[in-house]
């Protein structure tokens, strides 16, 4: 059976063999594929699997032999589940792989933040602490405690709740706001709170809620004028959730302390993305999933959903 991988090298880039889901068929990996050539390098295989390579209802009404898509990734809003389930073609993620990786993100930007290490760093290396003469330390920006601090988490499903406990073990309250509210973790402090509840108590905002349609742009001026002033932002979801030049502008303006973003609304990031010139604005590469162990499980469980698909009895199915 026919696999094609339309874009691997985020998966693979070297350190995490195809050899599990090459055991499951015929396997073809294309390290990246331009829109104009997805069909053509689709066509004929049952199999699919994509990153964030888009799979449009036209682009598969392309592929009349196309049975199951398996996406690499959480998120699967490249691929038009409607058009698929028309089809009777099974779309599957997968849903757990980065949890601890991710979370794990969240606190290295939050506590970079909050001590700038990076900055000192260069500091001592560029002789600003000999300058200090008589005095065993110095720095350069004010440095912050988390105990105590209010942690909100909006989307708490298994990353948010993951990010909620860590925020809990450094002394944090967690403010929790999710439209689906499952159980009440074990730890204190805790409490749900609505969405603008969230944003106006948190001294931390991090976004872990999946993109739809009607959450788009939602972290928007009118939404983060509502922060404190002295409060972080921190966004490892999904780009498309914050409207990026109110961002910028609640960062240049002084509305809230800073910003910590992975994700962009176009990636690669875009040369005129205001975000590029926000002060107090930690940016990186979509890189939050990326441990070499978080990889690893993906390719693991994409292995899995094939078998199970090839078995009749797909599994992690979203649509």
């Amino acid at each position: 059976m026919r696999i094609v991988v339309l874009d691997g090298y985020t998966l693979n880039p070297g350190d995490n063999p195809w050899d599990a889901v090459a055991d499951q068929g015929d396997l073809e990996v294309h390290e990246r594929t331009p829109a104009d050539q997805i069909v053509a390098r689709a066509a004929g295989a049952p199999i699919v699997l994509t990153n964030k390579t888009s799979l449009s209802a036209d682009t598969i009404s392309q592929l009349p032999d196309l049975k199951f898509i398996s996406v690499l990734a959480t998120g699967y809003n490249v691929v038009d589940v409607k058009a698929a389930q028309q089809r009777q073609i099974s779309v599957s993620n997968i849903p757990v792989y980065g949890t601890n990786t991710v979370a794990q993100h969240v606190f290295a930007v939050l506590l970079s933040m909050c001590h700038h290490p990076m900055l000192h760093d260069q500091a001592v290396r560029d002789g600003q602490w000999q300058q200090h003469e008589g005095d065993f330390c110095f720095w350069n920006k004010p440095l912050l405690e988390l105990v105590g601090k209010k942690m909100g988490v909006v989307g708490f499903g298994r990353i948010g709740r993951r990010v909620g406990e860590v925020a809990n073990a450094f002394g944090m309250q967690v403010l929790a706001h999710d439209v689906f509210r499952g159980e009440d973790p074990t730890y204190q402090p805790f409490a749900w709170r609505s969405l603008p509840e969230v944003f106006a108590e948190a001294d931390v905002v991090s976004l872990h809620c999946p993109q739809t349609d009607e959450n788009a742009g939602f972290v928007n001026r009118e939404l983060l004028n509502t922060m404190k002033s002295s409060a972080f932002f921190i966004n490892a979801a999904r780009g498309g959730l914050v409207t990026e030049r109110d961002l910028a502008d609640a960062l240049n303006e002084g509305k809230i302390a800073g910003a910590c973003i992975d994700v962009f609304s176009a990636e690669p990031i875009h040369d005129n993305n205001p975000l590029l010139q926000a002060k107090n604005c930690l940016l990186t590469p979509h890189i939050a999933w990326a441990t070499v162990s978080a990889r690893r499980r993906l390719m693991a469980t994409t292995a899995e959903n094939i078998a199970a698909f090839r078995k009749g009895d797909p599994i992690n199915v979203v649509n």
